[in-house]
């Protein structure tokens, strides 16, 4: 059979989120269904009409208190200079908390404030009032009183009034099914061989664990074929089990993007383009009167777009509000940069420095998974706004809760294995803290310091005139400033190659003699310092390495880089290149050393997180990997000739 052919639409609109979120949740018109379940498994559930009590609690008069029982009347002559005298059974009965109160009596005196005189005859020198030390009938639940409204989420204490109240079994709203449709022919499952071009699906896991956090039951389908009659069969057969349909990939307006001309040709097409980025090619439109959302494949537009319109109408359809991020005030770390006509979904690392919020971005790029799960938050920067600059105050919606990250420290700087084995000993002995590192190189990382933007920097800065690492740059950029700088890690640096070193690298003379595609660090890194001071020594210029402007912001970045090229070569650390099973041929021995304010020094993070270090644990698991040598006993290095 001949596949039909649909034309490639090149143009996306650019209709502004919220019109299109509007739009949607306006021709979503099905009515929720109701089903009945038990209390105990209700959590989290919501209620989809009112719930009444069925019995009042308590439903007796009960005993607040241990202790007797009486009528209150005819304990008012008890004085301490009269004592009253109480025969049990005709004027008084013991009580237990929680016990009723046995007619007539209708006071409870505390145990503490009896005296006994035998087993029938109390004395007490307090009279008591009427009521006191009783719980009334329906003192906390009264019998046919509302407990709950429609649309109210059950939580745990909530569970408790209802079967106190006996109602066991309740209506709540059913989850809406979203069915998700993952497509593409380069996806393959994530046990799967993987072969060049294919990539392992995983939005179809993520869009559905989000679809559970907001309420709604996913149904992830298999992985279909980019062909238009598969898809087209599958939206239809989806539009008849599901309440909501997610399709993810094919939206934009490639040669293989067949996701909108399919929904316009079975369905109707709202909306194909929204003024946001990333996520700006989003098809959102109705299928046999189902609301069908197509997601970009990308995975944090994807992300984005889900939380934009599938997450409204599953609170829709559960009769619950949208829930709203907490905000906080940042203070900018970097200029953001952004276009007129779309808002710009910025992801953000916060960190807490000083009493005050410091962000930075992290990467923009659409498929960066890690930029999304790294992610304090999002700058969302208005349609009407071309950015910001640096130091600017900007508003963030918080992806993770603000305790988290005021209890974090800030680690900025040159990239290193061990800072992620530091943070993980760190939570360990302290579960409310971590390291957040940002990877900038050891300049930026230092001015991060001088900015008050970060607590620790990792730096090696090789002077080329003392051929000593990180003291001149501290004494000249930090002037002024009441810093230490503290040994941290002996490593190596070398050529990192392909296994085997095929093209014999031995040295810089080499890269240009084999014309090895080199992989560069960014401007500002230690390593970059070295590999130009490397140049200069041998009478190098620049130009004359293939590949110098590549740039790579990781060791680990620079390693996956040399592995995908037989002919590559980088400049990086042992365990860079041990860790993707590749070559190493030593260069240099480095000093890895950490600058801080001397505040955060003494502060008790700066202490603890110090003692983590000096830990045999931590240095066992450093000597583990291989290339490293933790300085013991380390003693700070001398800023004598700092300006003060």
């Amino acid at each position: 059979m001949e596949q039909k052919q649909y034309k490639r639409k090149i143009y996306l609109e650019d209709k502004p989120r919220s019109e299109a979120r509007e739009e949607i949740l306006a021709a979503f018109a099905l009515t929720p269904e109701i089903e009945y379940i038990s209390v105990v498994e209700a959590l989290g559930r919501v209620t989809a009409e009112p719930i009444f009590a069925r019995v009042s609690m308590p439903h007796y008069h009960a005993s607040a208190m241990d202790g007797i029982a009486v009528i209150a009347e005819s304990t008012y002559q008890a004085h301490e200079q009269n004592p009253l005298y109480l025969k049990k059974g005709l004027e008084f009965s013991f009580v237990d908390t929680g016990n009723a109160i046995p007619s007539p009596f209708n006071a409870v005196i505390m145990i503490e404030h009896v005296h006994v005189v035998d087993e029938d005859t109390i004395e007490i020198i307090e009279p008591a009032t009427p009521w006191q030390h009783i719980r009334p009938i329906g003192e906390d639940i009264v019998q046919e009183e509302m407990l709950f409204p429609q649309g109210h989420i059950l939580r745990p204490a909530d569970l408790g009034v209802l079967l106190a109240a006996q109602q066991l079994v309740i209506p709540v709203v059913k989850k809406p099914v979203v069915t998700i449709i993952p497509t593409g022919n380069e996806l393959v499952e994530a046990d799967s061989e993987l072969a060049s071009g294919k990539i392992i699906e995983f939005n179809g896991t993520v869009f559905s664990g989000f679809i559970k956090e907001w309420g709604g039951e996913p149904k992830l389908h298999s992985i279909v074929k980019d062909e238009p009659e598969k898809i087209k069969k599958v939206l239809l057969e989806a539009a008849e089990t599901s309440d909501i349909i997610v399709i993810n990939a094919g939206s934009s307006a490639g040669r293989k993007d067949f996701t909108v001309h399919i929904i316009g040709e079975i369905g109707e097409v709202f909306t194909h383009g929204v003024a946001a980025r990333p996520g700006k090619p989003t098809v959102l439109g109705k299928i046999n009167g189902k609301i069908v959302v197509g997601v970009p494949g990308y995975p944090v537009s994807a992300y984005l777009a889900l939380g934009w319109f599938v997450q409204p109408l599953v609170c829709k359809y559960l009769g619950i509000p949208v829930p709203k991020r907490q905000t906080v005030t940042v203070k900018l770390g970097r200029r953001i940069v952004s276009s007129m006509g779309a808002e710009d979904f910025v992801r953000m690392n916060i960190g807490y420095v000083d009493g005050q919020f410091i962000a930075n971005p992290l990467t923009r790029a659409a498929g960066v998974t890690m930029s999304f799960v790294r992610a304090d938050g999002l700058l969302i920067v208005p349609p009407n706004v071309i950015g910001y600059e640096q130091g600017d105050l900007a508003e963030v919606e918080l992806l993770r809760p603000l305790e988290e990250i005021k209890n974090a420290i800030v680690f900025c700087g040159s990239h290193d294995l061990t800072i992620d084995l530091l943070s993980s000993e760190l939570k360990r002995a302290r579960t409310e803290m971590k390291i957040v590192s940002s990877h900038v190189g050891s300049m930026a990382g230092i001015m991060a310091i001088r900015k008050g933007e970060a607590h620790v920097a990792g730096i090696h800065l090789l002077d080329p005139s003392t051929k000593q690492y990180n003291v001149s740059y501290v004494r000249k950029i930090l002037a002024g400033q009441d810093v230490v700088l503290y040994p941290f890690l002996k490593r190596k640096q070398g050529w990192i190659l392909p296994k085997g070193n095929p093209l014999e690298i031995e040295s810089v003379t080499d890269l240009v003699r084999k014309n090895a595609n080199f992989v560069n660090r960014q401007k500002g890194a230690g390593t970059r310092i070295l590999f130009d001071l490397l140049l200069e020594e041998a009478g190098l210029s620049s130009e004359e390495i293939t590949g110098y402007d590549r740039e790579m912001f990781s060791h680990l970045a620079v390693a996956a880089e040399v592995k995908g090229d037989s002919c590559g070569a980088g400049l990086g650390i042992y365990p860079a290149a041990k860790a993707m099973g590749l070559a190493f041929v030593p260069v240099a021995d480095e000093e890895y050393d950490l600058v801080m304010t001397r505040s955060f020094y003494e502060s008790e993070s700066g202490k603890q997180l110090l003692k983590i270090i000096q830990s045999d644990a931590f240095r066992k698991q450093v000597e583990k990997i291989g290339g490293y040598q933790v300085v013991e006993n380390a003693v700070l290095k001398s800023l004598a000739e700092e300006v003060k």
